[in-house]
């Protein structure tokens, strides 16, 4: 028999599908903010080719906006000009607009110690090819974990179903929730911590990959991946019910050790 969280998924997705989950007669659809993780000021990790982190989040947000409203939910774009105040004003402006669900846009990078040298355009850069893949966090602080693990869940395993693959770099360091689909407890992330709503820190995959990089910055690529994470952020919106058991899902026998690969 699938696991529980694969099982819950796949019914939440055939009743949502790819079209609009419509909301109750008369209710408004539910509302989904959509942060841009970093700053111009701090725009986060650098790619194996010198981009931003911020140019990566960006990008992808913007696919994920338009995915979203294509389903029927109403959308609030959080940090559009990258110079939002501080991370605590993040899920407070998406608690001022209403908002039933945050997801925070990120993309992950890996440990100095593990960065290789190289050349690019004439300039020197630095990348690892070890690891490549997306993973997301939820906070046990956060007001409703059930459903911020749900929808993480459904996230991750919308992700897999359009041939997406996750990576468990994060499992070194970061407790599961979800081992089969890369769900991580970030306990202390502001971002998801303070929210007052369902929230989820998603990494879009590990810019210092050479590869990935290009895949990533793909507008086929972000486009496609949008439309998962859409997918699985409707479906959990509209029919997702967290089992009793949701907010500790890491007490199910999941905490699996990671395949780690070899060192290249």
């Amino acid at each position: 028999m699938r696991p529980l969280a694969v099982r819950v998924a796949s019914a939440m997705f055939a009743l949502c599908g790819v079209a609009p989950c419509a909301p109750a007669s008369g209710a408004a659809a539910p509302l989904v903010a959509v942060d841009i993780g970093h700053t111009e000021a701090a725009p986060g990790a650098m790619s194996a080719r010198g981009r931003s982190e911020l140019s990566f989040n960006r990008e992808l947000a913007a696919h994920l906006v338009e995915a979203l409203r294509a389903r029927g939910l109403r959308t609030l774009l959080i940090n559009a000009d990258g110079r939002i105040a501080s991370l605590q004003e993040r899920p407070r402006a998406a608690a001022g607009a209403g908002a039933d669900f945050l997801v925070s846009i990120h993309h992950d990078s890996v440990g100095e110690h593990e960065l290789r040298a190289w050349h690019w355009a004439g300039r020197r850069q630095f990348y690892s090819d070890r690891w490549a893949g997306h993973s997301l966090f939820v906070s046990r602080a956060n007001l409703d974990t059930a459903r911020s693990v749900l929808c993480a869940r459904a996230m991750g395993a919308r992700l897999q179903r359009g041939g997406f693959a996750p990576t468990h770099k994060n499992g070194q360091r970061r407790e599961y929730a979800d081992h089969a689909h890369a769900v991580h407890y970030y306990d202390e992330l502001a971002v998801l911590r303070h929210a007052r709503m369902p929230a989820v820190l998603f990494e879009g995959g590990v810019i210092r990959h050479r590869a990935e990089e290009l895949r990533l910055a793909d507008p086929l690529h972000q486009a496609r991946m949008a439309d998962e994470l859409a997918t699985a952020i409707a479906a959990c919106l509209h029919a997702g019910k967290p089992a009793d058991d949701e907010a500790t899902a890491d007490a199910r026998g999941e905490r699996i050790p990671p395949v780690l690969p070899a060192e290249d």
